[in-house]
């Protein structure tokens, strides 16, 4: 399936398609990164992004969460499951009230020094989107779910070969989490409005930095018609 080329760098500036393998729901998996209770309302995610004046600042990419994110990726998540395809969900949660299990990225001081204890609600999947059944929960305590947890080694065991990503943040653990499957050699799609950064700046500005390279990025519209073949 060819697909209109967006997000490209001065590396990619003269591609004007790109194109996907046909979609194999044996092969294909849909990966949900880190949308949890803490994004969603003021008060539950500490850190940089609580206090005087955060909540105005934070106010657009909550809105885009809830108004964007959370409808597309219950799209997604329709589309592989009625399509027999595997989805899966990661999420950040530390595994000591204390943190001390957290990698050096979760601890460094400001913004990405956050704190979630895995049995909090804060650390839960969002219900609206959460798990169906036995679908795979991955807990990191590192930006890469690669790094994080033995995602590697359940992908490989059931014979995935190709992970779509959505989620949150662009620039953070999604970006992250992408190129390390990439260097896992799995093929990886990113699904562009199913997907945040603090800012539509930062946000678009990471997809030019792995489109083609790392990843395919796509729309939702554009990965429902490659669901359906």
């Amino acid at each position: 399936m060819k697909i209109k080329s967006r997000y490209n760098s001065f590396y990619y500036e003269d591609m004007l398609e790109s194109e996907i393998q046909d979609f194999d729901p044996a092969e294909c998996a849909l990966l949900v990164i880190d949308m949890q209770n803490a994004n969603l309302r003021q008060g539950m995610s500490g850190g940089e992004c609580e206090g005087p004046g955060q909540e105005e600042r934070w106010a657009p990419f909550r809105k885009r969460l809830t108004e964007v994110l959370i409808p597309n990726i219950k799209k997604l998540e329709a589309a592989f499951r009625g399509a027999g395809a595997q989805v899966m969900f990661a999420r950040i949660a530390a595994l000591r009230r204390d943190g001390r299990d957290r990698s050096l990225d979760q601890k460094m001081p400001g913004f990405n020094n956050l704190l979630f204890f895995k049995d909090d609600e804060c650390s839960q999947v969002i219900s609206e989107i959460g798990p169906v059944g036995e679908e795979f929960v991955f807990t990191k305590t590192t930006d890469s779910t690669v790094a994080g947890t033995n995602i590697r080694l359940i992908l490989r065991n059931m014979g995935i070969e190709s992970v779509t990503c959505c989620g949150i943040l662009t620039d953070q653990c999604v970006s992250c989490t992408v190129r390390s499957l990439a260097d896992e050699s799995f093929r990886v799609n990113v699904v562009d409005d199913a997907c945040a950064a603090a800012t539509m700046e930062l946000h678009e500005h990471e997809l030019e930095i792995i489109n083609h390279i790392y990843c395919t990025v796509l729309s939702t519209p554009e990965a429902l018609s490659w669901i359906k073949g």
